[in-house]
């Protein structure tokens, strides 16, 4: 591993010999490590399968824009792979070309560039198997089953999302590390989301906010005029140019999640957070727009968000969020997944994006899911956000469901009609971000996890990839099942029993019972089917899942 202490706009020469005392004081810890490798484009390159790597040349910004600047370079692989990478300016006269690769084996270079000392470099790349436990790549769709997410090595990918839409900001006044940002992601990590929902920047919340939160200002994040992705502020802006140091900061983001495997959802715009955004279409909103995609495209964890809420505001109509999507097919050589986080867009422009997002607080969520489920066979569907925002010690936006049980069943009912979901935490999801959420006093609300943690582990072990919503079974509960021998059914706690007596599939006289506890995780003994009616274990204490196998 090479470490990234090469200078740059937000590590000048004393404060880089600071970061080194601290590396050899403490050591060469993950936070260390948290932007990619970097690399002179001179130096022959070894790197896995998957791994971001950073190659820099030195060319001074000129009096010209750096960061429309035409800089590019086409990579060629022994195979006779080819594609064009775009490069971008890193500040400091420090320009990059940021790759990766699925494909193992070498590949060239070759650079293209209106600046003299950028233009027809040429360096070389070796990629070697990936080695990396749990990484399997970018996340991607297939055409032989459409309606699920994979991971590019084939392996399924059942996304479990969390969204944190000011996660950037935890760790911005931090110049040597991110230790509150990755302590949070460790503990998504430990208890299995693998995606997290963020926007890129949000300035802060229009509604009220709770008065706790200013005797902990450490929790609350909104409001801070330090954070800009462009020059000044957000109060006083400079489209005229961005903020370099802003981006080098959310490298450290991006690299985190992705050597924990965690997908980054990344909503670009965003509407409703008090963001005094450039005139859409215009150079400044390009130039941001383009060095986003420029700049990310080569983390196989991404996934491109237009914009969180996307047509709730009149500055984004629909025109404007397929220009933005055709931007991104153009610039983005990795062809990472596209969404826009607005229903009736994706509805009505289902096939300019790659999987359907939808935001409903319906109290039929899973009938309205199960109907979008049918409606779009050819896509993946998320619910992206479904009123469930599970309590925390600030009341941040309550929705319309708070119990954590009734967020958790509002889950599964998303699940349980084929498509995918969003936990969100009231303590985390917004400006009020408590970073180490399961070790406040005993008294504070938590988050539960856990629910989660047994979630992943139910779906993964019955391979929600090969499941598909069975409806002509939902009697009074909610079923899936392979197209064969397995049957799975939801049950809330206030099902006394599941009755098969009109469920043909379900009762048969051979086969086995189990049951799944949707709280603790907890399986009974697999036993002998012996009639209906079945009776639930666990009737008024928790929401279970019957196991029906023939």
């Amino acid at each position: 591993m090479i470490y990234n202490l090469i200078p740059t706009n937000h590590m000048p020469i004393m404060q880089m010999y600071r970061a080194i005392v601290v590396l050899f004081i403490f050591g060469f810890s993950a936070t260390a490590q948290a932007h990619p490798p970097q690399y002179p484009y001179t130096t022959p390159v070894t790197t896995q399968q998957w791994q971001v790597v950073d190659l820099v040349f030195e060319a001074p910004a000129g009096k010209t824009d750096p960061f429309t600047s035409n800089f590019s370079a086409v990579f060629s692989s022994e195979s006779g792979a080819e594609k064009t990478l775009y490069g971008f300016y890193n500040g400091n006269k420090q320009w990059i070309l940021r790759f990766s690769s699925a494909d193992t084996g070498n590949w060239s270079f070759i650079t293209q560039s209106d600046r003299p000392m950028l233009q027809g470099k040429t360096g070389r790349v070796h990629v070697v198997p990936n080695t990396v436990q749990g990484r399997h790549g970018g996340i991607v769709t297939r055409t032989d089953e459409p309606q699920y997410l994979f991971y590019e090595d084939g392996t399924p990918y059942f996304q479990m999302a969390f969204e944190c839409d000011w996660l950037f900001a935890l760790d911005y006044h931090n110049p040597l590390g991110i230790p509150k940002t990755e302590q949070l992601l460790d503990v998504l990590n430990e208890y299995c989301f693998n995606q997290v929902v963020t926007t890129l920047y949000s300035f802060d919340v229009s509604w009220p906010k709770d008065s706790l939160l200013k005797l902990h200002p450490e929790h609350e994040y909104g409001g801070d005029l330090e954070i800009f992705p462009f020059q000044g502020t957000n109060a006083q802006p400079d489209f005229s140019g961005l903020n370099v140091d802003f981006f080098q900061k959310f490298d450290r983001v991006i690299a985190a999640l992705h050597e924990r495997n965690i997908t980054i959802h990344l909503m670009l715009y965003v509407w409703n957070k008090m963001v005094n955004w450039p005139q859409p279409e215009s150079e400044a909103d390009n130039r941001y727009f383009d060095y986003i995609i420029k700049r990310y495209q080569a983390f196989p964890n991404v996934i491109w968000d237009v914009s969180k809420e996307a047509l709730n505001n009149k500055r984004c109509t629909e025109a404007y969020g397929l220009e933005r999507i055709g931007r991104i097919r153009r610039l983005d050589a990795y062809h990472r997944l596209v969404s826009v986080h607005d229903y009736g867009f994706c509805v009505r422009n289902a096939d300019a994006v790659d999987f359907i997002s939808v935001q409903s607080w319906s109290s039929e969520i899973y009938n309205f899911m199960h109907n979008l489920h049918t409606s779009f066979p050819q896509k993946p569907v998320l619910n992206i956000e479904h009123g469930g925002y599970e309590l925390s010690p600030y009341v941040v936006f309550p929705g319309d469901f708070i119990d954590p049980e009734i967020c958790l069943r509002r889950n599964y009912q998303i699940q349980f009609a084929g498509v995918y979901s969003t936990y969100y935490w009231q303590g985390t999801s917004w400006n009020a971000i408590i970073h180490n959420p399961l070790e406040q006093a005993e008294n504070v609300s938590k988050p539960r996890f856990d629910y989660y943690r047994n979630m992943v582990g139910f779906f993964e072990k019955f391979h929600f990839d090969r499941l598909k919503p069975f409806p002509q079974c939902n009697f009074s509960g909610y079923c899936m099942s392979d197209g064969d021998s397995l049957f799975l059914v939801y049950l809330p706690k206030e099902n006394y029993q599941y009755t098969a007596y009109y469920t043909a599939p379900i009762y048969s006289e051979t086969g086995t019972v189990q049951w799944f506890n949707t709280l603790t995780g907890e399986y009974t003994e697999e036993k002998a089917y012996t009639g209906t009616p079945l009776m639930n274990p666990w009737f008024r204490e928790a929401d279970a899942v019957l196991i029906r196998r023939h």
